[in-house]
């Protein structure tokens, strides 16, 4: 008899190790899972919470260092973090991105712009000079592509070469009517109101269907009235400036 207690109690004692184990184990897989959700969400939370902390120029930043990851053959995001790292007077970094940029576009205009820049920022007059020289020989055969580089320039505040490249397409298309407005508003922005009147002038002459040129002319001083028809010939070279010169260039 007192056997078959012993026997009883013994398995009364296993029955309850087990049902404490078992309950440990869930215990501990629960709190298990529940720690890897709160890890889970915690980062999720600080993610975003930098995202929020970022700067605009920050989030452009990661933004096109993400578009280079996709694509890494993209010029102009090269060229756009480049002007970034100029920006910040990081000057080795910008150059490094433009000539990234000019190993997938050797004629990508506003680089090339950027990149005399960035020479003269960086003390180096003499090389930019050198480069700015052989940019605006590259196009020295077309309108279009010299109208183009000009506003690049004028885009990084290079004057000088801006209006060397605006001179440079008016010679080679004299009456063309976008050339000559170009021409005109550079001269706006600078305050010379009688050059901006005069090359405003001869835009009107060659196209008078420009109704925001005329309205320059006005806050100028010069009476205008737009035609209910344009000059042909006009229309057709400028369309002839607008388009990619397919002429070899040197």
């Amino acid at each position: 008899m007192a056997h078959k207690q012993e026997v009883v109690f013994k398995a009364i004692r296993c029955l309850k190790l087990r049902r404490i184990i078992g309950v440990g184990f869930l215990l501990s897989f629960a709190l298990l899972f529940g720690g890897c959700q709160s890890f889970g969400a915690g980062k999720a939370k600080s993610s975003t919470k930098d995202e929020i902390t970022m700067t605009p120029v920050e989030k452009k930043k990661a933004k096109l260092l993400k578009a280079i990851d996709r694509k890494f053959e993209n010029p102009q995001a090269h060229f756009e973090l480049g002007q970034l790292y100029q920006a910040d007077g990081l000057w080795s970094q910008a150059k490094h991105e433009y000539n990234v940029a000019f190993s997938f576009d050797p004629a990508h205009l506003p680089t090339q712009a950027a990149m005399v820049k960035v020479l003269i920022e960086s003390g180096d007059t003499t090389k930019s000079g050198i480069y700015a020289d052989i940019y605006m020989n590259q196009v020295a055969s077309s309108a279009a592509e010299s109208l183009k580089l000009g506003l690049a320039f004028q885009g990084q505040a290079l004057d000088e070469y801006a209006l060397g490249c605006y001179r440079q397409a008016l010679h080679l298309a004299p009456t063309s009517a976008k050339i000559n407005r170009q021409i005109g508003y550079y001269y706006l922005s600078k305050g010379n109101r009688e050059l901006a009147k005069s090359y405003l002038s001869r835009s009107f002459q060659l196209n008078p269907l420009q109704p925001e040129v005329a309205g320059e002319l006005g806050r100028l001083g010069v009476a205008v009235a737009i035609p209910r028809k344009t000059q042909k010939d006009t229309r057709k070279l400028d369309k002839i400036v607008e388009q990619s010169d397919k002429k070899v260039k040197p």
